[in-house]
């Protein structure tokens, strides 16, 4: 079997459709992706019954497209939501079930910026089986050579021509017809996140919320589980359901979570509230491979803040274990961006995060001004990918550190800020000094101290302070134009 030997068979296709009223273009993309979605799924099953297949199978994802032939500007002050020139734009859209809100306010922004209407149709992007069937839990797409016909004569499969981050890395170019990219993420790259969050994660990619804290520790799993059950007993709140790896659900504080049998690579636990604006948290473990991987995936949900709160080393001798260290800058030696992010881009501190963070730690511990400084510095943190270097030449790594000012270095900080930069997702860090191992405290059991212990407690709630108040900041605050280049996307 080959594909000349098949007639293509695809769904029926009508002319585009025009919007002002952006409810009503996101419902059209739900029909139209459903359409597509529900006609592969029906072939898909329909040839593993056996039946030797008919034809080629193609299906094709929605899209959104402006155009606009007008020079006036938008308002300045906004770094989303209009486009700078002239010109036909477009985004292909997947799962717009799950994206609902935040296309809703994308699409809103265009026409309102704009005055003009949004035009929903087809794409010329097939959808690969493989995700059409996604979020059907009782269907599994065979390897390449377990059916006995190639599953590439009959459908789609994942395309790494579209499967790429070419558009936040700048270096994507129009298409051939001129036409403009209108989202950070084509609708196959949204996809794969999709699908690899929910292996990584063990929880479905509905439940993320749009504020996560990313940590290296499980105390401060057990911390968070903790202040969700107290915050699920108090109506006011605000929060409404915590769910833990398995897609276990509880919206009672006493509810019953079952810990699994196997744990995913990075268990992640969401702290839910109206409109998607509660906490998420995500034990990435150890690494800055492992903090990449979790930050490419979660940045096509497109969250309003990502922070880092986890353990580092001290590397000041006026510092204890314990205190906190909050990143103004990072020293970049993880080596994982390096392709996507050259190391001589600089990553600069967020103003509203690192206030929301200076404030949440004086609310927490209740000390002010002058006396904050006695648990607390700011500073240069290094993020390494060696986590044996105090064990190499001190010479070179000590020399470094100390030219840079770092205070702290851990192995996931500055990868985390960093993907944050490149994706456009605000992003800070406050860590906790577990170990100083250039004065000899080195990270070994009995270590701790009472003090040591009260602060681990206390940082998890400066994490979700922080992230409450950054909740409470308007949209375009928190967004600002400072993460934004020359040409950017419509879309946030």
């Amino acid at each position: 079997m080959n594909d000349e030997q098949l007639q293509l068979e695809t769904p029926a296709a009508g002319a585009p459709e025009y919007f002002t009223d952006p409810r009503a273009a996101v419902e059209r993309l739900k029909e139209l992706y459903d359409q597509s979605s529900g006609f592969l799924t029906d072939r898909f099953v329909h040839t593993l019954s056996g039946e030797k297949p008919t034809a080629r199978y193609r299906a094709f994802y929605p899209e959104v497209r402006l155009t606009t032939t007008s020079h006036t500007k938008a308002d300045s002050r906004l770094s989303f939501g209009h486009v700078s020139l002239p010109g036909t734009y477009a985004a292909t859209i997947t799962r717009p079930d799950l994206f609902e809100h935040y296309l809703r306010e994308q699409l809103g922004l265009l026409i309102r910026n704009h005055g003009t209407p949004i035009a929903v149709g087809y794409s010329d992007t097939p959808m690969p089986v493989h995700f059409a069937v996604a979020t059907r839990t009782d269907l599994n797409v065979p390897q390449e050579g377990v059916l006995d016909y190639s599953l590439r004569d009959v459908f789609d499969v994942p395309d790494l021509n579209t499967v790429n981050d070419d558009i936040v890395n700048g270096v994507a170019v129009p298409g051939p017809d001129g036409v403009q990219h209108l989202s950070p993420f084509t609708a196959q790259r949204v996809d794969y996140s999709l699908a690899r969050l929910a292996h990584y994660t063990a929880t479905d990619p509905k439940h993320f919320q749009n504020f996560v804290l990313f940590t290296n520790y499980q105390f401060y799993v057990d911390e968070f589980e903790a202040f969700a059950r107290t915050a699920l007993g108090d109506p006011a709140s605000g929060y409404t359901e915590f769910v833990a790896p398995g897609n276990q659900v509880i919206d009672q504080p006493d509810g019953e979570i079952v810990p699994l049998a196997k744990m995913p690579q990075m268990p992640t636990y969401h702290l839910k509230r109206a409109g998607n604006q509660g906490i998420t948290l995500v034990n990435i473990g150890v690494g800055p491979s492992n903090a990449k991987t979790a930050t490419d995936h979660i940045a096509v949900l497109r969250p309003h803040a990502w922070l880092m709160v986890g353990h580092c080393a001290g590397l000041r001798n006026s510092q204890r274990l314990g205190d906190f260290v909050l990143a103004h800058a990072y020293l970049r030696e993880d080596h994982v961006l390096d392709d996507d992010l050259p190391v001589w881009v600089p990553i600069p501190a967020l103003a509203e995060v690192q206030v929301a963070l200076q404030e949440a730690v004086a609310e927490v511990t209740k000390l002010e001004g002058y006396e904050l400084k006695r648990i607390m510095r700011t500073g240069t943190v290094a993020t390494i990918d060696n986590r044996n270097w105090e064990l190499r030449d001190q010479s070179g790594p000590i020399h470094r550190l100390s030219l840079s000012r770092a205070i702290a270095l851990d192995m996931e900080s500055a990868t985390i800020a960093a993907n944050g930069f490149r994706f456009r997702v605000p992003y800070g860090t406050l860590l906790c000094v577990s170990d100083k191992p250039l004065h000899g405290e080195l990270k070994l059991p009995g270590m701790a101290t009472d003090f040591y212990r009260t602060q681990v407690a206390n940082h998890l709630l400066i994490g979700v302070r922080a992230m409450e108040k950054l909740r409470d900041m308007p949209l375009e605050r928190i967004h600002s134009r400072k993460l934004r280049s020359f040409s950017e996307t419509a879309f946030l």
